[in-house]
């Protein structure tokens, strides 16, 4: 075993004292160590309930014959972040997640690593983390939360607190009513309701082979989701044994598969980001393309929360990832995955149970999948779009540009009424090294369309957007602002055309003109010069690559 390193010899005898000290047996020492990296902590709904899933990973550890060792893993929530200096952390916490995983487990010469995660960089981190290990591993995400509920209406946290927050601006709901949402939009533990990252990312990391089968949806509180805890801590001992490790089963054609049924369930486009990361620590070339090359062949056949009209509890009810798998058998390979199904097994004992929000392909809510690329001289390297939560009259639009160097200054114009019916909003200096860290714009995206603008006004921007987010906003532009990317000699009037059906990306300038502009242009003092953020800009690659650190 691995951990033999650290147990065995007479050379390790101070070694074997100080395990002995945390109160293992002599017995013990025979068994194989796992690793439990558990995130758990009291600021993140998503995250709160883990303290129980621990119980029934440290159970299937030891029923399986291992002796687990817990270390703890930092976490944010990005909807507390949202808004403010905080936004600039969760990407960069991905890269701390992953090297705290790298550091603990080969420090300690574990055998294996179970992985208790769920909101939104946490869980891409892990996938990275054990990647770059290499060693027998299992995902555990602690499930979506359910749905709120307010008058017998639903409630879904993006839409009944960041929506409802410019519609009270208008005045049309009452400050009352308004805490009403704040008390009931989140009823308890788990990942916020709709398809935002998260959850997507719960989703593809079942589909790619990483969690047992029906992990992805199992909801928070379920007694389903303790089983899965306790099955994959019994699993990860046996992957130890037969020495099945992560890169037996994250390859290329597994990850087209998570990429497939990202597109069919139209989830958040950060997962471009985290797949690509991901890739990368598994010595995959993974690029931009691929994703649009998949997108534009399979069919959105699910209607999800934010765009959509269900929730994840509808997902769960319906069959969830097993039942999504069903549906796409013939456009995906035939993987394995660490549960020693293949996935067309776990396709065929699958059942769908509800049509409609599992829709056949004949009746899927769009012909393409989730997200599109686009190309142009706005963004040479790339930008991307969640198409299906953009309306079909805003599939293409002619604007004018509103240019912003920082999110709360669009923020601000939009609540104030200073954007109008045909602006483009502009929000630059928000890439990954000008933000830093690639801040989500959830509040301006949320207040368009709690101001009614989302079918008339557009948003672009070398930042990023939550899951949470939908209407033509468009992210991820490649070359970032701070990088002398195109969106940086952008001025107030210049007209944007977004081509999403053609995947254009462009400015109404000749390339005279840009040169010109570009002449003149002088990038802006980097926002922050002190601490991990400095560094972390320092470092940190274009969204086109996957914002990973070189």
């Amino acid at each position: 075993m691995r951990s033999d390193k650290i147990k065995k010899g007479l050379e390790r005898v101070p070694h074997r004292a100080l395990l002995h000290a945390t109160g293992l047996s002599r017995k013990d020492l025979e068994r194989p160590f796992i690793g439990v990296a558990t995130s758990f902590t009291d600021l993140i709904p998503g995250h709160i309930g883990m303290r129980d899933l621990e119980r029934y990973i440290e159970r299937g550890i030891c029923y399986g014959g291992g002796v687990p060792f817990f270390f703890g893993v930092p976490g944010i929530c990005d909807g507390i972040a949202m808004g403010h200096l905080g936004m600039c952390y969760p990407l960069a916490l991905r890269e701390i997640v992953a090297d705290t995983i790298e550091t603990v487990c080969n420090a300690h010469s574990l055998d294996g690593i179970v992985c208790l995660t769920n909101c939104d960089k946490i869980t891409p981190g892990m996938l990275m983390g054990i990647a770059r290990l290499n060693i027998p591993a299992i995902i555990i995400t602690a499930g979506p939360m359910l749905s709120g509920r307010f008058r017998q209406k639903k409630l879904a946290f993006v839409h009944d607190t960041y929506e409802a927050l410019a519609r009270a601006k208008k005045g049309e709901i009452s400050a009352q009513d308004l805490v009403c949402l704040e008390m009931e939009a989140c009823p308890g533990a788990g990942s916020c309701q709709g398809l935002y990252t998260a959850n997507t990312m719960a989703c593809i990391t079942e589909a790619l082979g990483m969690s047992l089968s029906g992990c992805g949806t199992a909801l928070a509180v379920s007694a389903k989701k303790r089983r899965i805890a306790q099955a994959s801590g019994e699993r990860v001992v046996e992957l130890v044994k037969k020495d099945i490790k992560p890169l037996d089963i994250i390859n290329r054609k597994s990850l087209e598969n998570a990429i497939t049924v990202d597109m069919a369930l139209g989830g958040s486009s950060n997962t471009v980001l985290h797949l690509m990361a991901i890739a990368h620590e598994a010595g995959i070339n993974l690029d931009l393309k691929t994703f649009d090359k998949i997108s534009k062949v399979t069919p959105h056949i699910t209607n999800l929360e934010p765009a959509g009209e269900y929730f994840m509890e509808d997902l769960e009810f319906a069959g969830g990832v097993p039942a999504v798998l069903k549906r796409l058998k013939l456009r995906l390979s035939n993987t394995f995955t660490l549960s020693g199904k293949k996935i067309f097994d776990i396709a065929d004992e699958a059942e769908i149970t509800d049509d409609e929000v599992i829709r056949p392909f004949g009746r899927a809510y769009h012909t393409q999948g989730g997200l599109a690329v686009l190309f142009g001289n706005l963004a040479p390297d790339g930008a991307v779009v969640k198409q299906s939560a953009v309306s079909s009259n805003m599939m293409k639009f002619l604007g004018r540009a509103r240019v912003f160097n920082r999110e709360e200054e669009a923020m601000s114009a939009i609540l104030n009424g200073r954007i109008k019916k045909g602006d483009c909003i502009v929000i630059r200096y928000e890439g990954p090294s000008g933000g830093p860290g690639m801040r989500e714009m959830l509040a301006p995206t949320s207040a368009i369309v709690g101001m009614g603008l989302e079918k008339s006004v557009a948003l672009i921007t070398d930042g990023r957007f939550s899951g949470g987010t939908k209407g033509p906003c468009i992210g991820h532009i490649s070359p970032e602002a701070a990088k002398a990317g195109p969106i940086a000699i952008l001025k107030d009037g210049d007209i944007i055309s977004i081509d999403i059906p053609n995947r254009k990306l462009e400015v109404k300038l000749a390339k005279s003109e840009i040169e010109k502009r570009f002449k003149a242009w002088k990038p802006i003092p980097p926002k922050i010069r002190s601490g991990y953020l400095a560094r972390y800009l320092r470092l940190v690659s274009s969204a086109d690559k996957g914002a990973i650190l070189t």
